[in-house]
């Protein structure tokens, strides 16, 4: 789902972006996105009412004047028509009470397209339909949905409101049911709750809430999302700024959501620039709790890093440029063996993306999945 190109993959396809428009009842449709085609990478339209019972909900919250629950699903396949032509990759945002709606759902658009289940709504009639947030307090439910969607061989979202139940479990349980992304919004709890179900899953993480700003951005992206989606502050202005941010981010450090060393609070990913266990660091309590002894930790990054440049570096600190830090980093050793080896600080951290993606599969690969 990330690989080695610029940003990431999505359902098969290249992000151009790591910026997405979120989903808002009534407002996120196909003219919402063309507008702002030029600076998102993904968009989702909705949300779409699926079955008799969500219809149904909507229809109440209507007459009670939220007028913006009014997303008519069969305006829906007119609507990924008119956005077919613009690059991006599109998710559609749908309520339903059944595992049933969904993938009837999907047997009517296809694989082109991300499926979201919204978790996410807490208006009281959506809950008494048995969507939105009911299933957050109701995760066999959520989960039931999540495996028949995957058995379609789709691309699965699920949009949740972040400290409702234990986020991390919550993760686990999604990923093991064979969710693809995680679109969170964070309400008030900020950039530690995304390390905490970064470190939980390896889903793709989607950051939500209030992210209007450059510096918002990259605390995310520094703390393990993947991508940052907008919704009501999503005007062209901030999507503009926010996009060309992130591609100079991109063009200048080679990995454009390279995490804080672990030692400075950054998630699992930042194994890639830690050095040697021979010290009492943040590194140690950290492969405790991964199950991971300082052996395989050690054989681990040799083994990744093994026939690449990053192997060498015989006058580093501990031979390897494999235990070296971030650039950000002051250090005369792996800036001069950088330079004797023709590297580029950019390269230096495209192969340290590549190293943590590595070390993730690993942690990941071994952990328990069960749902």
């Amino acid at each position: 789902m990330r690989g080695s190109n610029r940003f990431l993959s999505i359902n098969g396809k290249l992000v151009k972006t790591p910026i997405a428009l979120a989903s808002m009842a009534g407002i996120t449709n196909a003219g919402y996105a063309i507008e702002r085609a030029a600076h998102v990478g993904t968009v989702f339209i909705g949300g779409f009412s699926l079955d008799a019972s969500t219809q149904e909900a909507s229809r109440k919250m209507i007459e009670t004047g939220r007028t913006e629950f009014s997303g008519d699903f069969d305006q829906i396949a007119t609507e990924l028509a008119m956005l077919e032509e613009i690059d991006v990759v599109v998710g559609l945002n749908l309520r339903g009470s059944t595992p049933e709606a969904y993938v009837s759902a999907s047997h009517q658009f296809g694989n082109d397209v991300i499926y979201e289940i919204d978790a996410h709504c807490h208006q009281q009639p959506m809950i008494d339909a048995h969507c939105g947030e009911y299933l957050l307090h109701n995760v066999d439910a959520l989960c039931a949905i999540v495996r028949a969607l995957h058995a379609e061989g789709v691309c699965v979202s699920v949009k949740i409101r972040a400290g409702v139940v234990d986020d991390r479990l919550l993760a686990r349980k999604l990923w093991a049911a064979g969710a693809d992304i995680l679109h969170i919004d964070l309400m008030d709890s900020g950039y530690t709750r995304i390390r905490q179900i970064r470190n939980s899953c390896p889903l793709i993480i989607i950051a939500n809430n209030n992210i209007n700003a450059p510096n918002k951005m990259m605390d995310m992206f520094s703390h393990g999302a993947d991508m940052v989606s907008l919704a009501r502050s999503a005007n062209v202005a901030t999507l503009q700024l926010l996009d060309r941010y992130i591609r100079t981010i991109s063009d200048e450090s080679g990995w454009y959501n390279a995490p804080k060393q672990l030692c400075r609070g950054g998630d699992l990913r930042s194994l890639a620039f830690c050095c040697m266990p021979v010290k009492q660091c943040p590194l140690l309590p950290t492969l405790d709790t991964i199950g991971m002894n300082r052996q395989e930790y050690l054989s681990l990054k040799r083994e990744l890093t093994n026939g690449t440049e990053i192997s060498k570096g015989s006058h580093t600190c501990f031979g390897s440029l494999a235990w070296c830090c971030k650039p950000s980093t002051p250090c005369m050793f792996r800036d001069t063996m950088l330079e004797s080896l023709s590297l580029t600080k950019s390269e230096y951290m495209i192969m340290k993306r590549k190293l943590s993606d590595g070390i993730m599969e690993k942690i990941f690969v071994d952990a328990s999945t069960d749902c």
